[in-house]
């Protein structure tokens, strides 16, 4: 099928972007088109223009600034998976994007376009709601940030309003005594995740000390399960209490997602033995 017309705009700075936005109420923001162009192609979407904004520079690339991350939002899904700075500083990250798709779209594909479309099934969503990040947005009024927990609103919608552009995500780097970990069952045709987990472990000596567990593909947006985080918390992180912990699951999963591939049921299973999983790989990993 082909898409219904639209006008087509490709602008080479971010005020053009965000001008632009602003003339056409409807547009859609252009970067890596994975998401977009499908839906496009079955009239799921319909925008009357489109705003490339692929060709504006600034808007990709990796840097470390004091204890955080900062990635541009044209940074690819590959860049961020092969990053030496990313793999060191926030190995969850790096993880998280090597499990996107295949390597087709981890070359096209970009971070900040994953994360302003929103898709219950992605991957970053999960892993930044478990890093505690934010997102920077450009609109009319200027900059602003916001937070991880703030973004995601509900299915494919998030706090940016119409005529703001996502620029950067922001992660923190953490030190050698957190483990972390990203699992997912992925839908074979489509490689989104059926339920994706991560997991973050923070130890000292034996002890755990802190933790972050977040569950994605099971509902509209992730899902961070504080009771499994606080019964991990102050306990010696072995196998019997990762399982504890991963039993909490269940309880935090409300308004499952089900559909002809996996029900409701089935993912709240698969979302709590990879809870499981996923903290003893992050516990390894921290150890």
């Amino acid at each position: 099928m082909y898409s219904a017309n639209f006008d087509y705009y490709r602008p080479t700075t971010l005020n053009e972007a965000v001008s632009l936005l602003q003339k056409h109420k409807d547009a859609k923001l252009l970067a890596g088109g994975h998401s977009l162009l499908p839906a496009m192609k079955l009239r799921a979407s319909a925008p009357s223009a489109l705003v490339d904004i692929g060709r504006i520079s600034g808007l990709s690339g990796i840097s470390k600034d004091g204890g955080n991350l900062k990635i541009g939002a044209l940074t690819t899904h590959n860049a961020v998976a092969t990053s030496g700075t990313v793999k060191a500083e926030c190995g969850l990250l790096a993880e998280t994007a090597a499990h996107i798709g295949d390597q087709q779209v981890r070359n096209r594909g970009t971070i900040g376009g994953s994360l302003a479309h929103a898709d219950p099934a992605a991957d970053y969503p999960t892993a930044l709601l478990a890093l505690g990040g934010s997102v920077t947005a450009m609109g009319p009024k200027g900059t602003r940030d916001i937070a991880v927990e703030s973004f995601f609103t509900g299915l494919f919608s998030t706090a940016l309003a119409a005529d703001e552009v996502l620029t950067m995500v922001i992660v923190p780097a953490y030190g050698k005594s957190t483990g972390t970990s990203y699992m997912k069952h992925r839908h074979p045709a489509s490689s989104y995740a059926v339920v994706g987990v991560a997991a973050m472990v923070m130890m000292s000596g034996r002890k755990c000390t802190g933790a972050r567990l977040v569950v994605g593909g099971a509902t509209a947006n992730p899902v961070r399960v504080k009771a499994a985080e606080e019964a991990l918390n102050g306990s010696a992180a072995d196998e019997a209490a990762c399982a504890a912990a991963a039993r909490h699951v269940a309880g935090a999963l409300k308004d499952v997602m089900s559909d002809l591939y996996a029900s409701a049921d089935y993912r709240v299973h698969l979302a709590t033995v990879m809870a499981k999983r996923a903290l003893m790989a992050a516990v390894s990993k921290a150890k």
